[in-house]
């Protein structure tokens, strides 16, 4: 759904480059997608090319220097959290606590039963394995959690993350996942939701994390930009594109903010890499700072 036609044929080279290109640009984050195996009825639709989100993050925190790394999202329910945990506890310790945890419950039904994991039950697997990551993923050499599902003590796993609390933001626009996400996250990552159903979205989030006893910790609201251009392409981007001069578009992305959007994913339609980190370097230096009011 959001990649381009040039990116089928992309390696590891080109991931490395962008990468460089958003860390040097001094974007928040880089995002990498969570599926192990895609039955041949989506595979038109989504393709099988999907990298694995703790290697790749692992590959590109070592190449650059600052930007974080997100999981958007780990589809956590495909395994037990012990081994999620020492995965990206081990990605937080190698990159210096630059660890994002985003989770979801997952949408593939063959992937689920390839893997031996409850595909019918899985929001109420993902209810747990949060709280299991979050001891897990905690200070303690041992962590300890007892639920219906998994249940584990005494079982020690080091390296430790750097951060105290790795941030875990949960993904998802159903019901149960903004209800999910208020009650359980750090932060929440819509997908898809067009403009006009975040406002109600967000006031939903706002209401559950008031009654809720902990509802006042800090919370990361994101979202997902239209596809963006800056300037005037001289080539079709397709109808949902946001193109034009970089007011223009730092007027339009602006009101993300208003609608109470703490953070947003842009992507930039293009033909080719070189493209791709001249939209990164010309968003960065001409639509960045309207947006921040500098």
């Amino acid at each position: 759904m959001f990649a381009e036609p040039w990116e089928a044929g992309a390696g590891p080279a080109d991931l490395v480059e962008i990468a460089r290109a958003a860390d040097r640009a001094g974007f928040a984050y880089l995002a990498v997608c969570d599926h192990v195996a895609i039955p041949r009825r989506l595979a038109d639709a989504m393709s099988t090319v999907w990298y694995d989100p703790v290697a790749t993050l692992a590959h590109l925190a070592a190449v650059t220097g600052r930007i974080r790394l997100l999981s958007h999202v780990a589809v956590v329910g495909l395994r037990h959290p012990l081994v999620t945990a020492k995965q990206y506890a081990t990605l937080d310790a190698l990159s210096d606590g630059r660890l994002i945890l985003g989770v979801g419950a997952g949408h593939v039904r063959e992937e689920f039963e390839a893997l031996g994991a409850d595909f019918a039950r899985r929001g109420a697997v993902l209810d747990e394995t949060i709280d299991a990551l979050r001891a897990a993923l905690g200070p303690e050499e041992f962590p300890v959690h007892h639920g219906k599902r998994y249940d584990f003590e005494g079982l020690g796993q080091r390296p430790r993350p750097v951060q105290a609390r790795v941030p875990l933001w949960v993904g998802g626009s159903s019901p149960a996942a903004v209800r999910r996400a208020a009650l359980k996250g750090d932060g929440w990552l819509p997908q898809g939701d067009p403009r006009d159903r975040l406002p109600a979205q967000i006031e939903r989030i706002r209401r559950l994390r008031r009654e809720h006893p902990e509802g006042d910790t800090p919370f990361t609201v994101g979202a997902i930009t239209e596809p963006l251009y800056v300037g005037a392409p001289a080539w079709d981007t397709g109808r949902r594109t946001l193109t034009g001069p970089p007011e223009a578009l730092a007027e339009s992305l602006g009101a993300y903010a208003a609608m109470g959007v703490d953070q947003i994913q842009v992507r930039f339609r293009c033909r080719d890499r070189g493209e791709l980190t001249d939209q990164i370097t010309a968003f960065v230096a001409e639509v960045a700072p309207r947006l921040r009011g500098d």
